[in-house]
């Protein structure tokens, strides 16, 4: 299934960072493509700066995440693996900041036929050896 299969795209994410609490909810259609044994997740968020967004599964504990693109000024490519520490860059309209994740949860579960699928990731963002703060992401889609 190399080309793409209109989906339903809906992502939600927590975020704690320094007592405070935040919580995004998107709702959009979205395109999924496998190629091999990888499937890649792909919508555009409705905020203002309409970012595109890619999660990348690769199998029952590695996901990636890629917010922008590399032709704006704003990339986040994020990997999440269970209970490892991965390091990433956030290119920013002010400069490059290398970040690191660490991974205690992630769940998937996704079907071909019919198309749907869950993915879930508890992780925390660590810049300069200190962390910036704890996050939840849940990523459900459907044809």
């Amino acid at each position: 299934m190399s080309r793409g299969v209109p989906v339903r795209v809906q992502m939600e994410t927590w975020v704690e960072q320094d007592g405070q609490q935040e919580h995004h909810q998107y709702d959009e259609p979205g395109q999924m493509v496998q190629l091999g044994n990888t499937i890649y997740i792909r919508y555009v968020e409705p905020d203002q700066d309409h970012l595109p967004v890619t999660v990348k599964i690769k199998g029952d504990n590695n996901v990636e995440l890629t917010r922008g693109s590399n032709q704006g000024d704003t990339r986040l490519h994020l990997q999440f693996i269970a209970e490892k520490q991965v390091h990433a860059q956030y290119r920013t309209p002010y400069g490059v900041i290398p970040v690191d994740t660490i991974t205690p949860r992630i769940d998937v579960a996704y079907t071909l036929e019919p198309v749907n699928g869950q993915v879930y990731v508890e992780y925390r963002l660590i810049a300069n050896n200190e962390h910036l703060g704890d996050y939840r992401m849940r990523l459900i889609f459907s044809a």
